[in-house]
């Protein structure tokens, strides 16, 4: 096979990745609210991919003999490729959509626009507009002004003609920003004969219209809406004046005017309005220009109101206490008798809140110490660390600015923690740290003992209930003195530190894994048993790939759960034949990342922050962590092995990235996440 056909492009990838969110959408075994909700997630997905990956394949056209090596491909034709898809996957999300608003119409819920209203209805929307929405809105007549209007990213506006029967009064064009952000988006209307209706807030404007223009001579209003998608990089400064976090400051309030990505469009909006708009934004055929359907923004959708009966959500999941963390003992006591695994969102992340609580007020902790990617808008985290050091615990928190979308709330937070005497820093220069790290010291006795927690995802009690993740407890001193190293790293990037059982990235992670795997390798050569079972969100490394290929070839049996982007081709003969590649997509977002190895029959097991890809291994600071307990290792195989088991959230990976189910051939169904929650509300894990 020729060398390029090695290897999935990225950006492709990824979109079939987010074809699988909506497949969910279409599926009827899920909730009908549900299904609106994943159109959702998968709107907003979207947008970040315009925002992050479309941006940078448009930055590279300028250095294309580069960029065709960096990206698998030229430019233009990648970006022609993912123009294509996208359109077609926005014709599937519109049938999608078309047939869950029929499904819900069956249950007695409408979505109605603004041709439909009863009386009453039209009198509820006329007051609700009078007195909620015409005092948010603000007009702009184009004709009028000297420069076409700066478009906000991620907005949506409508793009308004103004007309008139009189032939004397010249066409006018307006546009309207909609203000979903300090209104809802969905506006339940009064029910009539047990009928539920919703109405869009776009086209409770579009009904009151006139009253917006009444001031004018016009009797015909047509409103189309329109999004801009902006280049979602930052652009950081040289000033040596300034500090990282006046930069990062600087640099996120540059973002909202980024370079144009994308521009979505009303399909029915008149040529003549369009190319008014698109010449006035200097737009050509090249800007991905996207026809769309009357409504944009759909991430809002997340958001969908169930106003029917429970069964059309999900039933509720309550996540279980850890068999281990009893109420009215001691977290760090637990940890002491011996290591435990706790899994997000099956088990209450609220625990590890506690723990943080119960160390900001042991009298003989003296130290923490955490790094934080993400954390949410109202943080339970943050709180516990203000009260440590509230406390007169030394408390230092390492805070990634650059972590992307989430740079004014950690910038918020920094500025929080740093008022009641936390020392933060701000990363080390030219690496994110990514990695999920908690060190504890407390006295004990004469002596100092550590407490570690290693994480695959944040510290982040909003996504710990959607994501799925692992936290590894531990006070191994083979762990925790190593986690105590890269804190020191982190303080002090210029001396080199050497690691025995953590794998640290950068530096060492790629070359450590490399051995891992040549070492399956060699087995393999040997006859004795090799495998290796890689649960990963993203596969995108070359050298790595190319490493596992090597491993095909020797005969070593590789397994890959990837739930995003795999740039590795599956189950191609004389390449990958050895490799089978699933993904699964389903309630939660698979997020953990575990490796196996058989490491000639005694089992090696790892968690990790990191997915293989090159800003992951070269770039940020990533720990990948052993899990040495061998009742933890069972724990994890039996995860692992339940979810290779799934049949009925379970897509095959391959070469036409076609995301074919994965069924059942006795026809017994299998959804490992459901069957997961059981074991562990069960305490059968």
């Amino acid at each position: 096979m020729a060398k390029q056909n090695k290897i999935i492009n990225r950006e492709l990838s990824w979109l079939a990745f987010n074809h699988r969110v909506l497949q969910e959408a279409a599926d009827p075994s899920v909730p009908l609210v549900e299904r609106m909700r994943f159109l959702g997630i998968f709107s907003n997905n979207q947008d970040e991919f315009f925002k992050v990956r479309v941006a940078s394949v448009k930055r590279m056209k300028e250095f294309e003999p580069d960029a065709k090596k960096i990206i698998g491909g030229k430019p233009k034709k990648i970006l022609k490729k993912i123009q294509e898809r996208v359109i077609s996957q926005g014709k599937e999300f519109d049938k999608i959509y078309k047939d869950i608003v029929s499904e819900l119409e069956k249950e007695n819920i409408y979505i109605i626009n603004e041709s439909q209203l009863n009386k009453n209805q039209q009198h509820f929307v006329n007051h609700y507009f009078h007195e909620n929405v015409l005092p948010a809105l603000s007009p702009i007549m184009l004709h009028h002004i000297d420069s076409f209007p700066e478009l906000k990213d991620q907005t949506i506006y409508f793009a308004i003609k103004l007309t008139s029967r009189e032939p004397e009064i010249t066409d006018e064009y307006a546009l309207i920003e909609i203000p979903s952000k300090e209104l809802p988006r969905f506006i339940v209307l009064p029910e009539k004969e047990d009928r539920k209706y919703i109405i869009l807030l776009d086209d409770v404007i579009r009904t009151c219209l006139k009253d917006v223009f009444l001031i004018f001579n016009f009797d015909q209003f047509e409103a189309f809406t329109i999004k801009i998608t902006r280049d979602a990089e930052l652009d950081i400064d040289n000033d040596l004046t300034k500090s990282f976090l006046e930069k990062i400051s600087k640099s996120v309030k540059k973002r909202k005017k980024g370079q144009a990505v994308r521009f979505v469009y009303d399909s029915t909006i008149p040529d003549d309005l369009l190319r008014f708009i698109t010449s006035n934004l200097d737009f050509d055929e090249s800007d991905n220009l996207i026809p769309g359907s009357r409504y944009h923004n759909f991430k809002d959708f997340i958001n969908f109101p169930n106003i029917g009966n429970e069964l059309l959500e999900y039933k509720k999941l309550f996540p279980a206490s850890h068999p281990r963390i009893n109420t009215g003992q001691s977290i760090l006591d637990q940890i002491a008798v011996g290591d435990f695994l706790l899994y997000c969102p099956y088990h209450n992340f609220t625990q590890f809140i506690n723990l943080l609580r119960e160390s900001a007020m042991d009298p003989n902790v003296t130290s923490i110490m955490i790094t934080l990617y993400r954390v949410a808008r109202i943080s339970k985290v943050i709180n516990a660390l203000i009260n440590a050091a509230q406390n007169g615990k030394d408390v230092t928190v390492v805070i990634e600015l650059q972590a992307r979308f989430d740079e004014e709330s950690n910038i918020y937070w920094s500025r929080k923690l740093e008022e009641v005497g936390a020392k933060v820093i701000f990363g080390v220069p030219g690496f994110k740290i990514h990695s999920k790290l908690i060190l504890i010291t407390k006295k004990e006795e004469s002596k100092q003992v550590l407490y570690g927690c290693i994480g695959t995802g944040n510290f982040h009690e909003g996504t710990a209930g959607v994501y799925s993740d692992i936290f590894l407890f531990t006070a191994d001193p083979r762990i925790t003195q190593e986690i105590r190293k890269v804190f020191k790293f982190i303080e002090n990037p210029v001396k080199p530190i050497m690691y025995k059982h953590l794998i640290v990235s950068p530096v060492y992670a790629r070359r450590r894994l490399n051995a891992l795997i040549n070492s399956e390798i060699k087995n393999a050569r040997e006859g004795k048993k090799a495998y290796m079972i890689l649960k990963l969100n993203s596969l995108v490394d070359k050298d790595m790939i190319n490493q596992l290929y090597k491993a095909n070839k020797a005969g070593v049996k590789i397994t890959l759960l990837i739930r995003g982007v795999c740039s590795l081709i599956p189950g191609i003969p004389g390449m990958s034949e050895n490799i089978e590649a699933f993904s699964i997509v389903g309630r939660y977002l698979e997020h953990s990342r575990v490796l196996i190895f058989c490491n000639n029959n005694d089992e090696l097991y790892y968690i990790s922050s990191a997915d293989w890809m090159i800003r992951n291994l070269d770039h940020r600071i990533e720990v990948t962590s052993p899990v040495y307990d061998p009742k933890l290792k069972h724990e994890l195989r039996k995860i692992i092995d339940l979810q290779l088991s799934d049949n009925v959230k379970t897509r095959i990976i391959n070469h036409t990235q076609d995301n074919q189910y994965k069924r059942s051939v006795s026809g017994k169904k299998i959804n490992s996440q459901i069957e997961l929650y059981h074991l562990i509300s069960r305490k059968q894990l």
